[in-house]
């Protein structure tokens, strides 16, 4: 067996959920034996983006971006943030209806989020959008512009989804529980992939450690949530434990069956809407 050092490096979005999928490693509270965790919070677009350069061992990616990543990385069978009839959101300054998203300028967090890909499956290829840093999306929409560009509605992700109304906005449509309604599945929407060329020994090994810290999150909940509050940009205690709960639970240990059934069904309609230009068979660890 090879014993030496082995450097793995982590990126993951900076936001309560992800920071409690990974407190237990980031805080060193299992024991990882020869691999070394190196961690880089950055915003789930820009990770999108980094993926395509492989330059990171074990990153957090869109389940959208994932389609175009096949090559290079391969889905871990845990660490999912799923959307059980519940999802990104679409909001805007005063009530509309969703048929009028089609003639609006919407901010979005990035063209490869899942979010992006499933707003797109909603409205169809023709809309109008501004691509906005996920956490300007509330003030662009509360604003009505972003650096002198039109803003009529935001495509929300992370914890705006729980805030917005705090900033007057109205909700217009809910993807998770419209996805819901169009196929009867959860809506899987970030996942963690691993570099192929680690191999197969590697891959399992850090795959299973990803799973411990996903587990002692939950199983010591205070702890993680205490860590996880550092990233929830002003939310309180309830809000970002309700906010961890939506997408660290029991899918987040296991995609199971219906969970793997739901990203086939997402990305084979990516494909059939033209979003993913080839057909996509998901591929997990072993």
């Amino acid at each position: 067996m090879n014993d030496s050092p082995c450097l793995i490096r982590v990126g993951h979005s900076p936001d309560p959920d992800d920071a409690f999928m990974f407190y237990a490693l980031a805080k060193e509270r299992i024991p990882t034996g020869r691999y070394r965790f190196q961690h880089e919070l950055v915003d789930i677009e820009t990770l999108n983006r980094r993926a395509f350069s492989a330059e990171l061992e074990l990153t957090a990616v869109s389940l959208h971006a994932y389609a175009h990543l096949t090559d290079r990385y391969v889905l871990c069978t845990c660490g999912v943030s799923m959307g059980d009839r519940y999802g990104p959101m679409v909001i805007c300054r005063e009530p509309r209806s969703l048929d009028s998203l089609r003639r609006a300028s919407i901010a979005v967090p990035g063209t490869l989020t899942t979010a992006f890909l499933v707003l797109r499956l909603c409205l169809g290829r023709d809309f109008s959008y501004v691509v906005v840093p996920f956490d300007k999306i509330l003030d662009a929409v509360a604003a009505g512009s972003y650096l002198g560009q039109k803003v009529d509605a935001g495509l929300v992700i992370h914890e705006g989804q729980l805030t917005y109304a705090e900033s007057g906005l109205n909700l217009v449509v809910d993807l998770g529980q419209w996805w819901f309604a169009e196929t009867g599945l959860p809506l899987p929407l970030g996942a963690n992939v691993l570099r192929k060329d680690l191999g197969s020994a590697v891959i399992r090994d850090v795959n299973r450690l990803l799973l411990e810290s996903i587990r002692y999150g939950l199983e010591h909940r205070d702890e993680a949530l205490d860590y996880a509050l550092t990233y929830g940009r002003g939310l309180d205690r309830a809000k970002a434990d309700r906010f961890v709960g939506m997408y660290v639970n029991e899918w987040t240990l296991d995609f199971g069956p219906r969970g793997r059934q739901a990203v086939a069904e997402l990305l084979a309609r990516g494909h059939a809407a033209g979003a993913i230009p080839q057909r996509v068979t998901p591929e997990f660890v072993d």
